[in-house]
């Protein structure tokens, strides 16, 4: 590769987030650059964001990685051939998938692995741009967080409101250069149960039960339970959404992500209204899943039927360390180091043939990689998936599950605001 085409690949990353290795189907994203862009007051705070797998680099050589790596490969092969005659038919069905997506699943590794100096940036991307003690000592605890499933269902829930102060930069008197007096007008909403937006282009501080909120510019969130969903249906589908990113708390045995989340049988999902959102040029429906070949024959042969999204291509992403390194060996059967976004197009019932015609062909199987953050939290992918939206730009986007807020995006619920606490958070030019 040419100096100057990497020099401009590391460029275009640094502003946007999104690396894309040459010659491949696999980029790497950092969600901190992505998610700063929804952002003018303040951005997210580094170490907040990237709490795990940064304790693990104990040789940065690309020579060390690649062996380290070889050698799982190795260990895991062996394991997985013995471990074969053990599985029952659905697990062997999950495991021909593994196998029929292993090799491009390595060679997208391998780029990354072999973008040394690339690799160099995603060891410091914790620290990036952050004070180190600051962001040593930023630390979130879970113990002091807001639980909004628990609020939200107590009695009182209707009743409660949350303050919204909506800045007036262009307002504010200096003195010598610095702030003497900031006006700001401030707005008070009911918070469950109601669309709760920020129209405008600069972040909003937001006070609910004595804890700070940051929404982004431009954002709204919708913040109730599955019963209350249908209340968020657009009166016209001319202002339905045409890009749908769902992340279901997916029924799970585990102990530890029951902890973490609740999460809900499968069969709830059932009752998402997705024709119902779908603007009148067709969406694409972007749904996060686990490896397990349960979930995987629920959704293709109940789930897509019902919400009438026709599959279109399958994407992955890969989860590494600071170091380069998978989170888990690659054949680790109940542990990959990987999850997938099944892509389907969804029309409305009166969507006209020549719309169907123009719904763009969305590749299969690309990758693309991450340091994970929080336990379940999923990369921002919108940007990533836009040049196959049907229709109008920019898209009029919804997530659904969510906890976290972007901008020009409709979260809903029941814990939108979950990630936009403001300790994960720094504000620009005042918290370095």
């Amino acid at each position: 590769m040419a100096v100057s085409e990497q020099s401009d690949r590391l460029s275009v990353f640094l502003l946007t987030g999104i690396y894309r290795f040459e010659g491949s189907n696999a980029m790497f994203i950092d969600p901190v650059r992505i998610l700063n862009r929804s952002y003018t007051r303040f951005r997210v705070l580094p170490s907040a964001y990237y709490s795990r797998f940064f304790d693990s680099i104990a040789d940065n050589s690309t020579e060390t990685q690649n062996n380290c790596s070889r050698n799982s490969k190795k260990r895991k092969r062996n394991k997985k051939k013995e471990k074969s005659q053990n599985l029952n038919p659905r697990e062997q069905i999950a495991d021909q998938r593994h196998q029929e997506v292993r090799s491009m699943l390595l060679k997208a590794h391998e780029a990354l692995i072999e973008s040394s100096e690339f690799l160099e940036i995603v060891m410091n991307l914790r620290n990036d741009g952050c004070d180190k003690e600051k962001c040593e000592t930023n630390v979130i605890s879970q113990d002091t967080e807001l639980d909004f499933v628990e609020v939200g269902s107590v009695w009182q829930a209707p009743l409660y409101e949350i303050t919204l102060n909506f800045h007036q930069d262009e307002m504010m008197e200096k003195n010598a250069g610095f702030p003497l007096i900031q006006f700001y007008e401030q707005r008070v909403v009911q918070v469950f149960n109601n669309l709760v937006a920020n129209e405008g282009s600069s972040d909003v501080e937001a006070e609910f039960l004595n804890h700070r909120y940051i929404v982004p510019k431009k954002s709204c969130f919708y913040m109730s339970d599955l019963g209350k969903i249908h209340n968020l249906i657009p009166a016209e589908s001319d202002r339905g959404f045409n890009l749908i990113v769902i992340d279901p708390p997916w029924e799970n045995s585990s102990a530890h992500q029951k902890l973490k989340y609740r999460t809900l049988p499968n069969r709830y999902f059932l009752s998402l209204p997705i024709k119902q959102f779908t603007h009148t040029v067709g969406s694409l429906v972007a749904l996060w899943v686990t490896n397990k070949e349960k979930l995987r024959s629920f959704v293709e042969n109940e789930l897509f039927p019902k919400w009438g999204v026709k599959y279109a291509a399958t994407f992955y992403w890969l989860k590494v360390k600071a170091d380069g390194l998978l989170i888990s060996e690659l054949d680790l059967f109940h542990h990959r180091p990987y999850e997938c976004v099944l892509l389907g197009y969804c029309h409305r019932d009166d969507m006209n043939s020549e719309h169907l015609l123009r719904l763009n062909h969305v590749p299969n199987n690309q990758v693309f990689i991450s340091v994970p953050g929080d336990y379940s939290r999923k990369p921002p992918i919108g940007e990533l998936l836009l040049e196959y939206v049907p229709g109008f730009r920019p898209a009029r986007s919804i997530e659904l599950f969510s906890r976290e807020m972007i901008a020009d995006w409709t979260s809903w619920g029941n814990e939108p605001l979950h990630f936009q606490d403001s300790r994960y958070f720094l504000r620009k030019g005042i918290d370095k």
